[in-house]
This record gives C-alpha cells, structure tokens and sequence, in this order.
C-alpha cells in the first residue's frame, strides 16, 4: 500500500471505522486484484477510459470507497442493476446509482461484498478495459 493512502486511512478519527476502511481495502485488493491509490477523497482499485456516445470521454476509478463520518460508500461502476440477488444477501446497506451505503463491515456478509466487487469489475470490463493503479 502506499503512503497516500496510508495516511489517508490512518487518519480516520473513529476507531471502528477506521477498522473498517482497513479491512474494506483488504477485501478491496483480494476482489479487485488491484493496489490502491487515492483519488480525490476515494481510495480507488483500478480506472478506465471512456468515451460516450455523446463525444464526451474521461477517465474514472473502476472501483473503490470512501470512508465517511458516518458510513461507508462503496463505488460499483457502472452501478447495481443486476445485482438484486447478491444485494439481497448482503446485509444492512443502501444504495444509490453507482454507490453502495454501508454502516459498518459487521452490518453484512464480507464474502458477499467480494462476489459484488467481482461482480462490478466483470460488468464493468464488458463495456471498457479496465487497467490497473
């Protein structure tokens, strides 16, 4: 892991979450197969360009999460369409477009947000390369 985002884990003020966002990042980088890095505020596993139909193009992390003061957002790009039955074995969470809310690790099935991250990264490889950070 490098120093970045060591740090950044690091200063994560609640000691259960800060558990919690170690331990995210390890299942993270298992699911993921990829090392960490920060972007922006977002501990990301991996990026990929796009170009939409539109013109519009950009970069973006494949996936990743932030660790906020009162939960923990996870990005599954490009969101959770197919993914209502893994979601339902989950545990507690929300979700949002492309996020997945969780208030703690101990609120859900841990081998169950592996299958969703691989999940995620297979969609996502469907509709752009994937490269590693």
């Amino acid at each position: 892991m490098n120093e970045e985002v060591r740090a950044a884990l690091d200063a994560i003020e609640n000691p259960t979450r800060r558990a919690d966002a170690i331990r995210l990042n390890e299942i993270m980088q298992s699911a993921s197969g990829f090392q960490p890095k920060l972007w922006g505020k977002i501990i990301s596993y991996g990026s990929y360009d796009y170009t939409y139909a539109s013109g519009r193009s950009g970069t973006s992390l494949a996936t990743g999460f932030a660790p906020q003061k009162t939960k923990l957002s996870l990005y599954i790009m490009p969101g959770y369409a197919d993914f209502a039955p893994l979601l339902a074995r989950l545990g507690k969470h929300k979700t949002g477009k492309a996020c997945l809310y969780i208030n703690k690790l101990a609120d859900i099935n841990e081998a169950v947000l592996q299958e969703i991250i691989k999940a995620g990264l297979q969609n996502l490889a469907t509709r752009w390369p994937i490269t590693p950070t």
